[in-house]
């Protein structure tokens, strides 16, 4: 049980939860410092879903501005992630 567990989770049940604590508190600092709430981007995805509703098609080219913004921070982060745990 406790194999599945690691595998699922990538490490031990207790360095997972060190780890996502640790990533809390980053994450809510950050949120902190900008001034962003939960519910900030909550409301923002749902004014996102209601705009597409209202504009149609002609969102969809945000969704495409979405992809390739997100893909600038996403796609270095991912192949950097991977070269350090290549080398391990």
């Amino acid at each position: 049980m406790a194999d599945q567990m690691s595998r699922v989770l990538g490490d031990s049940p207790g360095r997972t939860i060190v780890k996502l604590i640790v990533v809390s508190l980053i994450v809510g600092f950050v949120m902190a410092v900008f001034d962003v709430r939960p519910w900030d981007v909550f409301y923002g995805i749902r004014d996102f879903v209601v705009d597409l509703w209202h504009r149609g098609f002609s969102a969809l080219g945000a969704v495409g501005d979405y992809l390739i913004l997100g893909a600038t921070i996403v796609i270095p982060a991912f192949i950097i992630l991977r070269l350090l745990s290549y080398r391990r």
